[in-house]
């Protein structure tokens, strides 16, 4: 199983990523990449990220931005 993230800006518009990721084996794995990478990747121009494992998506669009 291979777990990977989908950069998108606010209308849905897939992005590459500022901070190229690899495939993670593990949940627990992406979700620490992207808990250091965040600031980085929102710079970069992503707004929000899907967290998906194999073909499934699992959650999201989970925003990279403050709540308000």
């Amino acid at each position: 199983m291979a777990w990977t993230w989908r950069f998108e800006k606010s209308d849905g518009t897939e992005v590459r990523p500022a901070v190229e990721p690899e495939e993670f084996t593990t949940q627990g794995d992406a979700e620490t990449w992207l808990g250091e990478n965040w600031k980085e990747l929102r710079e970069g121009g992503a707004d929000q990220v899907h967290l998906s494992e194999d073909a499934t998506v699992i959650y999201g669009p989970m925003s990279l931005h403050p709540a308000e």
